[in-house]
């Protein structure tokens, strides 16, 4: 893969080691389009823990000592299920734990994230934020229901992403701040749901097509939200 849309020698982050973002670290890596590319999580050095503020700013520290303009960030964390929570199909099964940790680990980490790697974006030239997200946190697509925490949580970061591309575009008129809605992965996160017949990409295709999609990434695109394919989807 090439990605011809930023200026050579900057540097590209990837937020979160999970088979999404370590797929796009070595895309990116194998792509030579970036002077330095940064795979970043929990266990990394530096770490980045996404319940906690002070090892997200002590990252962004980190990361901004680093030689060249940081044009691409991409935070690839999320959470749907773990072996005590699985996404809810009723309003009977809502439990506040569940809740909870569905928007610290999707809503809040991934807003404080921005609060710190934004200003690290250069002023000038193309430079992309990308958040993944998800279909489902589309209030204007739900017509199944079902999923309320991870739709919810979804949702709220859907729109602290297109609150802060609003901002951001105050200082840095050339960057761009977006959700991206991956697919339906072969990752631990999707495979107790992935259902039969439904087309499943491996890790390395959804990173190949997440990449040509923030390489086609124009100004205008700014405060956006798409899929796969690049195709808009609603708020």
């Amino acid at each position: 893969m090439i990605l011809t849309s930023f200026e050579t020698g900057g540097r590209a982050i990837v937020i979160g080691t999970g088979g999404i973002g370590t797929a796009l670290a070595h895309a990116l890596e194998a792509s030579s389009a970036f002077a330095d590319v940064m795979l970043i999580g929990r266990r990394t050095d530096p770490a980045l823990v996404l319940e906690d503020e002070e090892s997200i700013a002590g990252s962004a520290k980190a990361v901004a000592q680093g030689d060249g303009a940081i044009r691409l960030v991409i935070d690839a964390t999320g959470f749907l299920h773990d072996d005590k929570h699985r996404p809810e199909k009723a309003l009977r099964e809502l439990e506040p734990p569940h809740m909870a940790k569905a928007f610290a680990l999707n809503a809040i980490g991934p807003a404080l994230i921005m609060k710190h790697y934004l200003p690290l974006l250069p002023r000038e030239g193309k430079a992309v934020f990308a958040t993944l997200s998800a279909r489902v946190g589309s209030i204007g697509d739900n017509a199944l229901g079902g999923w309320y925490s991870y739709r919810a949580s979804k949702a709220a970061l859907n729109q602290f992403t297109r609150t802060a591309a609003i901002e951001l575009r105050r200082t840095r008129p050339h960057a761009i701040c977006c959700a991206l809605h991956p697919g339906t992965v072969a990752t631990d996160l999707s495979a107790p749901f992935s259902k039969q017949g439904l087309s499943i990409q491996q890790p390395h295709e959804a990173a190949e097509n997440l990449l040509m999609v923030i390489d086609r990434l124009q100004n205008e695109d700014n405060a956006g939200f798409f899929d796969h394919k690049g195709l808009p989807i609603t708020w």
